[in-house]
């Protein structure tokens, strides 16, 4: 369970073809990631950011998930509640 004062994203993740599962294995494996799934529609992998503070969540996609290799584009939708 996240602790409450926690901040979570949601990441959607756009891959060259062919790399769909690679990349969702190095995205389950960076630490700031609670989960990572492959998913089928108009992103291709979708990842649980789980950080402290919002800087780490940030930090987690745009030097960790967005510079892995095969990785096109990502949106990241940040929790609210």
């Amino acid at each position: 369970m996240v602790q409450v004062d926690m901040v979570r994203a949601y990441v959607m993740v756009r891959v060259d073809a062919g790399v769909v599962g690679d990349v969702a294995d190095r995205v389950r494996d960076l630490s700031a990631v609670a989960e990572g799934h492959a998913v089928a529609g108009d992103y291709d992998v979708v990842a649980e950011v789980v950080a402290d503070e919002m800087y780490e969540a940030m930090e987690t996609v745009a030097d960790e998930i967005h510079e892995l290799d095969g990785t096109s584009e990502t949106k990241t939708y940040v929790c609210l509640d």
